[in-house]
């Protein structure tokens, strides 16, 4: 495991709130470890959970910022953004709530449900082989979930310029975007979200050309048409359990899954990030670590509350 300590004592977020990495050392010192435990205890038990964690983390701070919007609970006035179309498929709320259960009875109304999802992920990511970077903490949770804004998550048929102008709007650069699409090395999708890649493409090409054409008949096997299974789909590299750089290579050898991902490579902009990071898993790594911190600083909120159960709001 390669470890990666970004030594960051005090930052300012995007939106100019201050996070300390040293934020809890007084009031719940224990509460990284605690964290932990739960995820390590959930990930024994089921290994899609650095995944759907991780995955949890990116849709939660691309809608309203890093507030935990996304963990909470539809109300009967209010459909929350757990509930919008694309977060249907989010999963493990279940880890989240036994942390916060855990920190409630040793450190009561301290720790936000904010800080909580944004140590996990980081932990997923070491849990799977992946490198290791300070988490800054002091964040607030949001009050407000509203299942239109998940509209605005960025969709696996985008294609480079779109990625690009909706990581631009958080404060995030190309090289953010292809670092963080590095988090599909833990990856895997169902056949709806690229299943449009594999037939009728155009009215020159049934398969999308970027697509290898062997994977693309993988593919094709994989999510039949008509396919009962709604289980179908395939994972968005070779080695779906471990935090590694083969996401790259694969893209790079035509065989991303997502039109999402192919783009990148077919985009001058963004290309030569894909193939320095598919020859240099170390650089992958601190670069990936160094944008997860960008990310966990975008839209910080200041006033909000620290929720007792991250299902409610106080």
């Amino acid at each position: 495991m390669m470890s990666i300590l970004l030594l960051l004592v005090g930052i300012i977020s995007q939106s100019g709130a201050i996070l300390d990495a040293n934020y809890y050392e007084k009031t719940c010192p224990q509460a990284e470890n605690i964290i932990n435990q739960a995820v390590r205890k959930a990930a024994a038990n089921d290994p899609k959970v650095p995944a759907r964690i991780l995955r949890m983390f990116f849709h939660d701070c691309f809608i309203r910022g890093c507030d935990a919007s996304v963990l909470l609970d539809s109300t009967a006035n209010n459909k929350a953004e757990k509930d919008g179309p694309p977060n249907l498929s989010l999963a493990a709320f279940y880890v989240i709530d036994a942390a916060k259960k855990n920190l409630e009875e040793s450190c009561p109304r301290t720790v936000s449900c904010a800080d909580v999802l944004a140590i996990a992920a980081r932990d997923v990511v070491v849990l799977s082989g992946g490198p290791k970077w300070n988490v800054a903490k002091g964040r607030k949770d949001g009050r407000i979930s509203t299942a239109n804004d998940t509209v605005n998550l960025p969709a696996p048929s985008f294609n480079t310029t779109q990625l690009i102008q909706s990581f631009s709007q958080r404060g995030l650069s190309a090289k953010d975007l292809v670092a963080l699409s590095g988090g599909h090395t833990l990856g895997f999708s169902h056949c709806s979200s690229f299943e449009s890649r594999l037939r009728n493409f155009s009215s020159a090409h049934d398969s999308d050309p970027t697509l290898d054409p062997q994977f693309a008949a993988a593919l094709k096997s994989r999510c039949p048409k008509p396919n009962s299974d709604r289980n179908a789909g395939q994972f968005l590299d070779s080695t779906s359990s471990v935090f590694d750089n083969d996401y790259y290579r694969r893209i790079v050898a035509g065989k991303g899954v997502f039109g999402s991902d192919q783009s990148l490579m077919a985009d001058y902009r963004t290309r030569w990030i894909v193939e320095a990071f598919a020859r240099d898993r170390g650089l992958f790594f601190w670069e990936f670590a160094a944008s997860m911190v960008r990310l966990g600083n975008v839209g910080v909120v200041e006033d909000g509350e620290v929720r007792t159960n991250c299902r409610v709001v106080n």
